[in-house]
């Protein structure tokens, strides 16, 4: 069987990429409230269909929240992820109040998509405590199925641990690039960005009892190897009888295995995973939609399209068109 990554393959096809990457050199007392991603994402990513955005936590500490969530504490070493494109606020405590409104913060990402402001950014009251955090925003498509998103909560703080593999030398080049700058700098910022958000999801998965949903499947022998061979060869006529065959697992452990894991059973995820690809397919406008449909395992695009609008709502040349809903 010829196995593929399911977390790189997922990340390719979402289209993740960095939007922006800086460091806030922050001093007590500090507040920043971030609003819904949606006011800003079209200021960082023009085109981007959702915003996330990642804070690894470098020196001192602080409280973290999002609407209706209690405030949870970070301290150095820490990454805090808002996946989820929600409002949130950072800050030394959580009765701060925050430094900017919603309009001078919506400047100030005016300013880093004009490439106006330094890479290194103070902030806070002048006082000690220092807090140092590296600010990373990305974009991906949300839909019509992203199995990465759709398993993490609003707000996650990563703890270090066994698992935090190349971060260490992430950041450190990252501190370098600060230092020097120089010709292509953004580029090599922006895809540092990228790194750093794989190595912290990675570094999620690897903390015991961490991984909730997707990300648990990714880990457990049954639902793990079913994911990579589904992976692996989308458009092969599956059954739940040839996937279990395949991994050497029987129709009833593959069903409640991958179901528990996954909250989807196998064949309801191979078709939305089925959509998901098509759907950048059909956004990048290269392919006729016989030839995806084809590719997606369907015998007509007849019956791709059917299929296609069941589940996103949309036909596949409304896709097209638009690009698919914001």
């Amino acid at each position: 069987m010829l196995e593929t990554d399911p977390l790189s393959d997922v990340l390719r096809a979402v289209r993740l990429t960095a939007a922006t990457f800086f460091v806030i050199d922050a001093s007590h007392p500090y507040c920043v409230e971030i609003p819904h991603a949606d006011r800003y994402r079209a200021l960082l990513k023009p085109g981007a269909r959702h915003m996330m955005s990642f804070h690894v936590i470098l020196e001192g500490a602080g409280t973290a929240s999002v609407p209706g969530g209690a405030p949870r504490r970070y301290r150095a070493g820490d990454i805090v992820i808002f996946p989820q494109g929600d409002g949130y606020r950072m800050g030394s405590a959580p009765d701060t109040p925050p430094e900017f409104g919603p309009e001078e913060t919506l400047d100030f990402f005016r300013g880093l998509a004009a490439g106006t402001l330094p890479f290194v950014i103070p902030e806070g009251g002048g006082a000690p405590p220092p807090t140092k955090v590296i600010c990373g925003f990305l974009g991906c498509d949300a839909g019509p199925f992203n199995p990465l998103l759709a398993s993490l909560p609003p707000m996650l703080i990563v703890a270090p641990g066994s698992g935090s593999g190349l971060i260490p030398t992430l950041i450190e080049l990252t501190l370098a690039e600060a230092r020097q700058g120089g010709a292509g700098g953004a580029s090599v910022r922006l895809g540092l960005a990228e790194l750093l958000f794989i190595e912290a999801i990675r570094r999620h998965i690897a903390a015991e009892g961490a991984a909730m949903g997707w990300l648990a499947g990714l880990g457990d022998p049954v639902a793990g190897r079913a994911l990579a061979a589904l992976h692996a060869d989308p458009a092969r006529d599956w059954t739940l009888a040839s996937l279990g065959a395949e991994i050497g697992a029987s129709r009833t452990l593959l069903a409640e295995r991958f179901t528990a894991h996954v909250g989807l059973a196998p064949m309801h995820y191979l078709a939305r995973w089925r959509m998901q690809r098509a759907a950048r397919r059909l956004a990048d406008g290269k392919d006729k939609i016989a030839a995806i449909a084809a590719d997606a395992g369907y015998g007509s695009e007849a019956a791709f399209s059917r299929a296609f609008k069941r589940i996103t709502g949309l036909s596949p040349a409304a896709w097209r068109r638009t690009g698919g809903p914001l």
